[in-house]
Order: structure tokens, then sequence, then C-alpha cells
């Protein structure tokens, strides 16, 4: 059965109304309940909000690195140290290395530039973080649904986002209601926030549908793979932040590792490639892998064992790339727009702010009696705001890598090291960038093949025993949620012209090419999907789509 026709036989679907709807449990979206009931409570009235998470709870689904500015979250909550915010690891060093094969040249203090500073910093665990702001958020009276899934937005009839309707339970691989079939619930807002994350599946719908994008730079991608590990006592350093550039990518790949040590003995580390990547062949899990048996990084985990595993798109964030942020009933925050920075390698009190400030202009909105128009205050207030001026400050350091690794360095250092010291803060020339990562892929033949070396189950490891280690779980019986537009498409484009990439590009071993009855075809196993959304950024022929599986399916991330 389509949709529509479940929505004829089971309809109507149930409504709740609420003030605000946000969509996503993550740091934005949190903080956009937060600041709305803040206000309420500062300036007196009611203000009704809900949020939807996918995950299970609130940072189930949550990856990053993470280094914290705690700037944001101290303008959220100034009393945080008082109210059991885990953070708890100051930044104590940053190293920045660039790796040969077998060697390491650690960047001088000297010359290190600014975005790599990262004093009155803090080391945590992301996840720990939304958590705990989840926790703040039912205290202040935000009502959250987690193991809800926003599957699809609702429209007025003028056109303008009228809220969302949650995903049908009990849907069986053949698109039939089983026997525990549950019809969604529409969540009807005056304004509905999108803080989906990278590659929002909604989000995206929006940014074609009011053409959010128009004039806009193209927006960019990267994934990050990420292993926790906890290490002998005698190799921790707690706060010590590593970054490195080079090997194992070569000159005409962007990517870079992290390595940060947290308290207790333990270590984040993990690696971003640029998923504007040419070479089909290429793998960034195993590119990760390799990574790890370098003398500069097996010298921190040696000995030690490994936690946790998880994957996540990110957007590049550059604001020549920020989609216009406002539509008619709603807004995006977070990185559902993109405003990461990437040159920082941070994210996380971009999101905070983000919300705060969408909170803000959706508060003034609500009291007013205002719906479903445009918050138009939210991108007033982020013009004026430090966010719009870090983000600007940064706004060439993907570009300047898109280019070339090699202009990306001598950029970075000119932007940010050496305007710096003649007085310049801010770089007077804008970079700009109109390729989308899809379109970079070159056909198989005309690069060269990758070798990599086979796991050996101490320092490296296969996928499978990785997203084991994710706590990723789907309830088998329903329809894949890694949908294709037409299924010839991967065995007559992608295998035939770019020997089948979605069974390297995917960190979770979801797409395999298998032959029967003397056929190749792709077989599907979303159930190892870890919701990282590589496949809907990187597709060739964007043919593949993700959609929102069952509320509560996913990973379910510890300590990430």
């Amino acid at each position: 059965m389509t949709p529509d026709e479940i929505l004829a036989q089971f309809g109507p679907r149930e409504a709740m109304e609420y003030d605000v709807v946000v969509v996503g449990g993550g740091p934005a979206g949190l903080s956009t309940a937060i600041r709305l009931k803040q206000l309420a409570a500062e300036k007196g009235g009611e203000i009704n909000v809900c949020v939807l998470e996918k995950g299970s709870e609130p940072g189930a689904h949550i990856l990053s690195g993470a280094v914290m500015d705690p700037k944001a979250i101290t303008e959220l909550f100034p009393n945080w140290k008082e109210l059991g915010a885990p953070l708890h690891q100051p930044v104590t060093g940053d190293d920045l290395l660039v790796l040969s094969e077998t060697g390491a040249q650690r960047t001088p203090d000297w010359l290190m530039p600014r975005n790599f500073h990262n004093e009155g910093c803090y080391v945590i665990s992301l996840g720990a973080v939304t958590k705990w702001l989840g926790e703040q958020a039912e205290a202040l009276g935000v009502e959250i649904f987690p193991g809800f899934t926003a599957a699809e937005v609702l429209y007025n009839e003028d056109g303008s986002v009228k809220g969302v309707a949650t995903g049908n339970l009990g849907i069986g691989k053949d698109g039939e209601p089983t026997e525990n079939f549950q019809i969604g619930m529409e969540l009807h807002a005056k304004y509905t926030v999108f803080a989906e994350g990278a590659r929002g599946h909604l989000g995206k719908q929006l940014i074609a549908k009011y053409q959010l994008d128009a004039g806009k730079d193209a927006q960019t991608f990267a994934i990050g793979i990420k292993e926790l590990w906890e290490i002998p006592a005698e190799k921790a350093k707690p706060g010590l932040v590593v970054h490195t550039a080079g090997w194992p990518l070569g000159d005409d790949t962007f990517g870079g590792g992290f390595l940060y040590h947290l308290e207790g003995n333990k270590v984040t580390l993990g690696y971003v490639i640029g998923l504007d990547y040419q070479n089909p062949w290429m793998s960034p899990f195993e590119e990760m892998q390799r990574w790890k048996t370098h003398p500069a990084i097996k010298a921190h985990i040696e000995g030690g064992k490994r936690l946790g595993y998880g994957a996540r798109a990110l957007n590049n964030g550059t604001p020549q790339a920020l989609p216009k942020t406002v539509f008619p009933g709603g807004a995006l925050v977070g990185c559902d727009a993109g405003f990461l920075n990437a040159a920082r390698i941070k994210g996380s009190h971009a999101a905070i702010k983000s919300g705060m400030l969408c909170a803000e202009a959706a508060f003034e909105a609500v009291v007013a009696g205002r719906q479903s128009d445009e918050l138009t205050a939210f991108e007033t207030g982020f013009k004026a705001s430090w966010l719009h001026e870090e983000l600007w400050t940064y706004r060439n350091f993907k570009n300047w890598f898109k280019k070339s690794p090699l202009m990306g360095k001598l950029m970075t250092g000119v932007e940010h090291w050496f305007l710096p010291k003649v007085g310049v803060s801010v770089p007077p020339w804008t970079i700009h960038n109109t390729t989308k990562d899809h379109t970079k892929l070159r056909p198989a033949a005309e690069m060269p093949k990758i070798a990599y070396p086979k796991p050996d189950g101490v320092i490296t490891f296969d996928r499978l025993s990785s997203v084991f280690m994710s706590n990723t779980n789907h309830e088998e019986n329903q329809p894949a949620h890694l949908t294709l537009k037409d299924a010839s498409v991967p065995v007559k484009i992608n295998l035939a012209k770019y020997a089948g990439p979605e069974s390297r590009y995917c960190p979770a071993g979801v797409y395999e090419f298998v032959e029967k009855d003397g056929q190749d075809q792709l077989v599907i196993n979303a159930q190892n999907c870890v919701h990282c959304k590589t496949c809907d950024i990187k597709d060739p022929t964007q043919n593949i789509v993700w959609v929102t599986p069952e509320g509560g399916g996913g990973p379910t991330y510890a300590g990430m």
C-alpha cells in the first residue's frame, strides 16, 4: 500500500497542537526548545513546545569529535557548571601533525594558525552533553518524544508549513500493514523548527521546495568516522588535542585525523574525508583504519581497547553556502542549515547559538499572535551575532582546500596566521564553490585501485564488527529506509562505470553487490545503517534517497 492508501484506509491521523514543534533532539533542537521556555519564564506567559527525536533517547544518535567551545552553552546556561553539564576536561595542549607514511612533523606553537588553537575549550562526549540538554529541557517543561520520526512535512493551504507527521509503525517489508500497525500522528504548530543534523531528510525537501539555496554556493559535506578507546593509564594525557594532515591521503583528497584525550583514560579518535573525493576505489572506513597504524597515532592507543564506533556525515558549513534559513511557518537550525565551522573543527557551539537565535525570533512571533509567516528576525539576529562574525572570518577555509590541499595549507597560513599578525582579522576576499560532491567521482577505469591491508583485530577492524559496536538495531520487518529512485541504476551505471562505490563509501557495510543466477545485483542491508547519510550525498547518480525508518531504530551510541 502507498502512504496515501494507508492514510485513506486508516486515517485520519490524530493531531496535537503546539506553539512550536522542533524536529530533532540534538544540540540545536534542544537549545531552541530550552531558550523558548527560558524566554517564557523571563518575560511571562506560556509557550507549548515539543521535540521529536528519532533516536531511542536524546544523544543516542549524536556523533562528534568533540572539542567544544563553551561560549554558546554559557549563554544558554551561565551556571552550567553548577547544573552538572558534562564538560569536565579542559583542553591542555594542541598538536598539529603533518604525517608522511612513517614520520610526523609537529607544527611549532608559534606557527599554529588561530583556528587550531583550543585554549578555553573542553574535550567532551557530545552525546553526553546532548542527553544533559534533554534533561534540562524536560525540567523546563519541554515535551520530548524519543523514538518518533518526523516522516512528512505538513502544509497549510497557503503553502506554509503546518507541522509534521510521525512515521507509521508496523509496516511490513512488503509495504502492507501488519497486525502491529499504528498510524502516525500529526503535530501542528505555529512554527516548526527543523534540526535534523547534516543532510536532514525533511530539511533537504524544504530547501528544494522553497528554493532556499537559490544564489548560494553548493553545499558540500564530509564523512567523519570515529572510535572511542580506553587506553593504559600511563598513556593518558587528559586534555591533549591532536589533529593530523597528510598521510594516508594523497594530494588530491581533502581530509585529516583527530585524536582527543578525555578524562578517565579514554581517547576519542577519528578521520574526516571530504565527500568530493574523486577515486571510486577509495573507502573512507579503510582510510581511517590505515591511519591508526601510523606510529604517531598508534602510540596513543596501543595496549588499549576499542569501546565504540560510529560514523556521520558533516556539513562543511561555509556561510557562502548557507541557505536561507527561514520559510513560511518554519526554520532550519544547526547542521540542517549548515552552521558548522569547519576551520575550527567545531559545530556544537554554532548549533546551540543558532537554536537560541531562532527561539528568540519564534518567541517574539508567538507572543505577538503571529503564525506561519517567515521568522525574519532569526536571519537578522544571526547577521548581528558573534556566530556570523566567526563563520565569516573562516569562510574560505574549505574552499581553498577544494582547489588543492597545498593551496589550502598555504592560504590557511596566510588568512589565519599572517593576516592576524599584521592586524587584519577578516580576510578581504571571498572564495566560492559551485560544484556538488557527487559530481566529482571519476570513472573507475581512470583511477588507481587501492589495496587496503587486512584488519589485525587489535588496532584495525572490519566494518561489520565495528557496526556491532555502534549498537545499531532496526526492526527487520519494515521497508528499507534506503530507497532507490530507479532499481536498475546501481548495476547499470554505478557498478558498470564506477565499480560500485556504494560498497566502499558506506561505513556500515549496508551496500554490497552480489551475483545471482549470473546477474549482478545490489543488496541493501538496511539493518546495518548508522544513519550517517553518506549514501544520500555521495551517490554519483543521486539515485539513493535516505528516508526515516521506524522510530527508535539506528545506533545507540554510548560515550560518543
